[in-house]
């Protein structure tokens, strides 16, 4: 057998279809040698190519006047006035964390920050969504457990806060946990750098970690099903090292701000190939680099290790021209490797030395276009029918008050404050809203007026049964959430994390997920800046294949013009008003009370009414910017009584509300239905007047709920519902158990 033979043969060892080698080899103008096709095989995977979701993205906005860098880079940046702006991105680390929890969180949480920094942006934050299965399941509490370690290791080592996030459990991640990793920080605009290799003649340094072994294959291994042998791959799991991202976090930026570099990578997935050739790709020009000169840790290490490890803590610097010198002497004091291992050339090509020979030539256009496939989507009938199927002769519980209680007590709705305790999110001070305190995070800008508010949203049941709906529902939620802190949204980034795409049913549920957040997008005018996708997250078990419930992440920033108009969910001390802002629910499809009390995750997933949500959103800005709310709370999973259950639990003290609504609306459906653009504020007494004005000024449909309850005395939840001849009222103390003991059992 020739070598071409085999090596066509041993494609997919490479990431690489026999069609698509065909096509390298069409491209190149003749037969690759191996390292060649690995390094074809990662930039061409789908974890670094997107060749079967990027067709799709031409349906995003991503311009806009708030927008100072879009998709492309490392990261997006949006402007939040006053000369600064916010550079936000998210990624995955799904794989890796399911095979090594620990290492995998926390690597992640280190790429998501090199990302920030490479933008000249300093790290201030981070938010992560998690998605775990079965929470009685022993392996779930070893995932869980090992995730937060990770996080928490990382995030608290190199000192940026973890200020929010969110966390799923569904027995579909079971065996493949997602752990998406949003990071934000903070520039002046004029410090906005970008990852490009400048001119011809310019210098090429490796600045950072020596390069080992760990992380080999890793965007090949995030471009593939998840297996019983996937436990081998432990080697594509990198290792972090906080301490040594410290130091080159402060030395990029450093650099950066002294004006002496032209371009930033970070060393990410598929290692320094990725890195050099996107930046070459950006420059229109070639490279050429010696690899003897990479830094290792390992010996014996040979090109394809040198050229594809994603060891962690390395970025690209490119120096400015005539001022290598002064770059060298200042990284040189922070005891990082730093060495120039190429230059930029004239021609187009991807060459690489090592021992004198060249072993890699390849064009850099064919290196970052990777094939692109458009597929034919097909709606899987299975969940076409769950979604078709009758509710109606679904029975109301005869106590509803022990619904609330079972369902504060799920998981995915009870406390995430065991989760927030193991995170250190005061550190750099800037966090003025505490995790879980909000719907979403708020961090002032110092020397400033401003904050900047983050959170992380999607519902994967209502993607599940609706795409289209459910994607765009997480869009609308993110606004909301931000909202209901006193923030104006801005932009969003976003992380697809989806089964295999050559299944017709995974690809259907794809195609109309991005549909649907391009069009929130739209509507809310939140451009997409970048983000991150995420296929192949399914499990083979003896044969038989279990996807996730599509999970397109939303990660969305938003600015408060005075950080000290803000609004969190607990009730506060003093008479106050309780007002639903938008409609009340009318069904219990797609719920979790559905699913959590009887066992159906079926019916049609609540309508999404765009115009009204942009309306919902601009009143609740206009209250808590009037001063006449710093109490706001989004409804989302378990409905307006779990949102009211939230909010008294969180301030210590009841409240009393009366539900009207249509007689042929369910009692159920009023108080567990999942209706969207709702948020529930409480005014104080007194300015009710100045409230409702408002809020009809801007076309916003409302309904007095109630009251709050003075505390000593008014320790219960107390709910009617006339129509229904129904009356709960739950004390406080039980409610709060509930709410705040899931979470703490799951992490022992």
């Amino acid at each position: 057998m020739t070598q071409t033979q085999s090596l066509r043969d041993r494609a997919p060892t490479f990431g690489l279809t026999e069609g698509e080698y065909d096509l390298l080899v069409s491209g190149l103008g003749r037969e690759p040698n191996a390292l060649e096709a690995a390094i074809v095989g990662a930039m061409w995977s789908e974890h670094c190519g997107y060749k079967n979701s990027r067709p799709l993205f031409s349906a995003f906005p991503t311009t806009g006047p708030q927008v100072l860098q879009g998709p492309g880079e490392n990261a997006g940046v949006a402007d939040i006035g006053e000369g600064w702006g916010v550079a936000f991105k998210m990624e995955s680390h799904n794989h890796p964390s399911a095979v090594e929890p620990v290492q995998g969180a926390a690597t992640g949480v280190g790429g998501i920050l090199r990302d920030i920094f490479a933008m000249g942006a300093r790290p201030f934050a981070v938010l992560d969504s998690l998605r775990f299965g079965n929470p009685d399941s022993p392996r779930t509490r070893f995932l869980v457990n090992g995730v937060v370690e990770g996080i928490s290791h990382y995030g608290n080592a190199i000192g940026v806060p973890t200020v929010g996030g969110e966390v799923t459990f569904h027995p579909s991640y079971q065996e493949n946990p997602l752990v998406n990793v949003m990071a934000l920080g903070l520039l002046r605009h004029e410090d906005l750098a970008k990852g490009t290799m400048g001119a011809v003649g310019n210098q090429i340094v490796y600045v950072g970690s020596k390069t080992g072994r760990d992380g080999l294959g890793g965007a090949v291994f995030a471009s593939a099903d998840l297996s019983d042998a996937s436990q081998a791959d432990r080697p594509a799991v990198q290792v972090g090292d906080p301490f040594m991202e410290k130091l080159l976090l402060e030395a990029t930026l450093e650099a950066i701000q002294a004006g002496l570099v032209a371009g930033v990578q970070d060393m990410g997935a598929a290692g320094l190939v990725s890195s050099t050739c996107e930046m070459a790709y950006r420059a229109g020009l070639g490279i050429t680099m010696n690899l003897d000169l990479v830094p290792t840790r390992e010996t014996g290490m040979v090109p394809m290790e040198l050229c594809l490890s994603e060891s962690q803590e390395r970025v690209i610097l490119v120096p400015v021209p005539g001022r290598e010198g002064e770059l060298l002497d200042l990284l040189a004091k922070w005891e990082l490797d730093v060495v120039t291992i190429g230059e930029v050339e004239a021609h187009d090509r991807y060459r690489l030395t090592w021992r004198g020979e060249v072993v890699c030539d390849l064009p850099v256009a064919l290196l970052n276009e990777a094939p692109k496939y458009t597929r034919e989507g097909v709606e899987s009938e299975e969940i076409r029918a769950k979604r078709e199927h009758d509710l109606s002769g679904v029975p109301v519980p005869g106590d509803l008050g022990a619904v609330l209680v079972e369902l504060l007590s799920h998981p995915t709705i009870a406390s995430k404050r065991p989760i927030f305790e193991r995170y250190d999110y005061q550190v750099m001070t800037n966090t003025v809203v505490a995790p879980g305190a909000a719907d979403a995070a708020v961090l002032r800008i110092k020397d400033s007026g401003l904050g900047v508010a983050a959170t992380s949203d999607c519902n994967p049941r209502f993607v599940y049964l609706d795409p289209y709906l459910g994607a765009a529902a997480a869009v609308a939620e993110a606004a909301r959430n931000l909202a209901c802190v006193g923030a104006t949204p801005l932009a969003i980034t976003d992380n697809l994390n989806f089964g295999n795409p050559l299944r017709p049913d995974v690809y259907f549920q794809l195609q109309r997920a991005v549909q649907g957040i391009a069009d929130a997008c739209r509507a809310l005018n939140t451009p997409v800046t970048g983000g991150n996708v995420s296929l192949y997250n399914q499990y083979v078990e003896e044969g038989r294949t279990v996807a996730i419930h599509p999970t397109p992440t939303i990660g969305m920033v938003g600015v408060l013009p005075d950080v000290t108009k803000r609004a969190t969910l607990a009730l506060k001390e003093g008479p106050h008003s309780l007002y639903l802002l938008g409609r009340h629910a009318e069904s219990i499809g797609a719920s979790q009370y559905l699913e959590t009390i009887h066992g159906l995750e079926a019916g049609e997933v609540p309508p999404l009414d765009l115009d009204l949500e942009a309306r919902v959103i601009a009143g609740t800005l206009a209250l808590i910017r009037a001063g006449l709310t710093n109490t706001a709370h989004d409804c989302s999973e378990g409905g307006l009584a779990v949102a009211l259950a939230e909010m008294a639990i969180a301030g210590g003290r009841g409240l009393k509300v009366t539900l009207v609504a249509p007689e042929e609306v369910r009692p159920d459906a009023l108080l567990f239905g999942e209706a969207h653009s709702r948020v529930v504020v409480a005014v104080q007494v007194g300015h009710e007047d100045e409230a409702q004005q408002v809020l009809d000024d801007l076309g916003v449909p409302w309904t007095v709920l109630g009251e709050s309850l003075p505390s000593p005395g008014g320790e219960s939840v107390a709910i009617t519902l006339p129509g229904a001849n129904v009356h709960l009222s739950v004390n406080l103390g039980t409610l709060t158990t509930a709410y705040t003991t899931p979470l703490r059992g799951i992490l022992g």
